[in-house]
């Protein structure tokens, strides 16, 4: 399985890169809305993925039998503020996650800062945490 994985991921970063979708002046002209190409890249893919959701939480099983089923999240202060900072640094940075590997990949070398920032948030965030739990109202961890 592991092999669909890497084929999958090889072919989702093909997509991404070849669409200009992990470009970054592509993005920044997404956020400053002079060229809204990539909303309709983001459009399709919910209208494409929709369907194979529905469908996978009617009749989905995992390698073991057990349903498949998605977790709703509770909105919070947390989620909030999160998907902030989310957009923020993607905005800033010209990239989100899939297209830091997708910029990596094409040999873009200042994705090494996109890359390492987002690391240090995610560290960040992990450290603190319990401090932060209460006063955003995050769920406990397990």
């Amino acid at each position: 399985m592991p092999i669909f994985y890497i084929v999958a991921g090889t072919v989702f970063g093909f997509v991404l890169s070849r669409s200009g979708a992990a470009d970054y002046d592509f993005i920044q002209g997404m956020f400053l809305f002079s060229n809204l190409q990539l909303y309709g890249i983001i459009g399709t893919a919910v209208v494409l993925t929709a369907p194979g959701l529905w469908w996978i939480t009617r009749h989905g099983r995992s390698a073991t039998g057990a349903r498949i089923a998605f977790e709703r999240k509770v909105l919070n202060r947390g989620t909030v503020i999160g998907g902030m900072l989310f957009g923020i640094g993607w905005s800033i940075a010209g990239m989100c996650p899939g297209p830091m590997l997708v910029n990596l990949g094409e040999g873009k070398l200042y994705a090494l800062g996109a890359l390492a920032g987002a690391f240090t948030g995610a560290a960040l965030f992990g450290a603190l945490y319990p401090r932060l739990q209460r006063p955003l109202g995050l769920p406990p961890l397990s």
